[in-house]
């Protein structure tokens, strides 16, 4: 949508205000999907929940595309949306759950990588197919969307076992040990890993509804233990997710992902073939930046990703700021100064690749593995959901704000979220580096508050 809004707004005369509710309300749409995915990772599974957000996938691209009015759009994008909060819930869950501890951070980086590979592909899309007439391009640059679920939905149904951790909660024994076996490719500790992975479901479904063995009463007191009646590990565990995933979306990471090519033109940069050249730039560099925490995230730990990211974050925050207060549009009459424009551009780049180092891969990491198994599926569609609500916020109201405190005035708000999310981190959060999932509750538990 980035690229292809203008292009929509000229075919089917479409506002700014409808496009900035269009935008924003896919990211509400995900959040239903987000907070559906967590039960039916629970009552499905995790490889069928995957199979289904593939399928929703390639029907919100499709109708999306030959839209004819408003009202198709935002039917397209309600698909598009609940399937992207499906998407966001059972990878991370299905990756923590499927690998092992000394490489859950590289594994775990993956949805992210491939997601931003999506957002890459998406903007050259944007720029290799502007050139076709107007009632075309966009259709074509948002219907090329409905290819990827295709293999994805032969991955989930042909080549991905179930979870060894669901098959236990669910009582397959055998088939959880064949999974184990299959992954481990050593049957004694496939053994070892199963016997862990039975007493930690055991020990979590001490807390669990007594005599209550349906789905709805498992589900019931999975919400319950979540949100009602907590632990102070699981407190100290929603807080540490809910707060990552608040500060992700409030350091305006939408803003740049979805209005980029507007931010560009305000900075200077006025020929169409430019800002999407820049927009590019950025979809280079968050992707070849997020390619760091594949590797050093098991290495280095979380900790220190998150706060180098958090960091660079914020001081390429104020130096967009900055740049757009001195750009040609945001004074009139002001003499023309090329390095704004050149400025804004890198560091929004900065921006983006700073964000991939911690903040983009990382949270999604972090969240899924330190949540207790029995709450694990429930409790990353809760942070999920935060995550959808504060993309929705930025992605409706950016226009607006930029119209009111002004473009630099933006990202100066922008960049006081990313300094918070700093102290956010330094103050509050363990590190999780090379323990296993069934010692996460220990790590949060009062014993634990000295690991931060």
């Amino acid at each position: 949508m980035s690229g292809a809004q203008k292009f929509v707004q000229d075919d089917l005369g479409i506002s700014d205000a409808q496009i900035e509710v269009l935008i924003g309300a896919t990211s509400i749409y995900s959040l239903v999907g987000s907070l559906a995915a967590g039960w039916a990772c629970d009552c499905a599974g995790r490889r069928r929940t995957m199979a289904l957000s593939a399928a929703m996938f390639f029907a919100g691209s499709a109708i999306t595309s030959v839209a004819g009015g408003y009202a198709v759009l935002m039917a397209g994008q309600l698909v598009a949306g609940v399937a992207c909060g499906f998407g966001l819930v059972v990878a991370p869950v299905y990756i923590a759950e499927m690998a092992p501890a000394a490489s859950r951070g590289f594994l775990s980086s993956i949805p992210e990588i491939a997601g931003n590979a999506g957002i890459l592909l998406s903007y050259i899309a944007d720029f290799a197919l502007a050139g076709f007439p107007n009632n075309v391009n966009w259709r074509l640059m948002i219907g090329v969307g409905a290819v990827p679920p295709l293999f994805l939905a032969v991955a989930t149904l042909l080549a991905m076992p179930e979870t060894p951790r669901w098959l236990v909660l669910h009582g397959h024994h055998d088939e959880a040990r064949r999974v184990l076996a299959r992954t481990t490719g050593d049957a004694a500790l496939a053994d070892r890993r199963l016997k862990e992975i039975v007493s930690s479901a055991q020990e979590s479904s001490k807390q669990a509804v007594p005599g209550g063995s349906d789905e709805r009463t498992r589900s019931t007191s999975v919400w319950r233990d979540i949100l009602i009646r907590p632990t102070r590990s699981v407190r100290r565990v929603l807080l540490a997710i809910l707060g990552l995933q608040f500060f992700q979306q409030a350091s305006g990471v939408a803003a740049l992902v979805l209005y980029a090519p507007r931010v560009f033109h305000h900075a200077g940069v006025t020929s169409q073939s430019a800002v999407l050249g820049a927009t590019i730039l950025l979809g280079v560099a968050k992707i070849v930046a997020i390619v760091i925490p594949l590797f050093l995230a098991d290495r280095l730990g979380r900790r220190p990703m998150l706060l180098t990211s958090a960091g660079g974050m914020t001081v390429s925050l104020l130096v967009l700021g900055f740049s757009l207060r001195a750009s040609p549009t945001a004074h009139a009459g002001a003499s023309a100064a090329w390095w704004a424009a050149a400025t804004s551009v890198t560091a929004a780049a900065a921006f983006m690749a700073t964000f991939s180092l911690g903040f983009g891969p990382v949270i999604w990491m972090y969240g899924s593995e330190i949540l207790p198994l029995r709450l694990r599926a429930q409790g990353t569609g809760i942070g999920t959901a935060v995550n959808r609500v504060m993309s929705a916020v930025v992605g409706m109201t950016f226009i607006s704000l930029y119209e009111a405190v002004g473009m630099a005035g933006s990202f100066y708000i922008f960049a006081g979220c990313a300094a918070a999310s700093w102290v956010f981190v330094y103050a509050l959060l363990p590190e999780t580096k090379g323990r296993t999932l069934e010692e996460m509750e220990a790590l949060f538990d009062d014993s634990a508050n000295d690991a931060v």
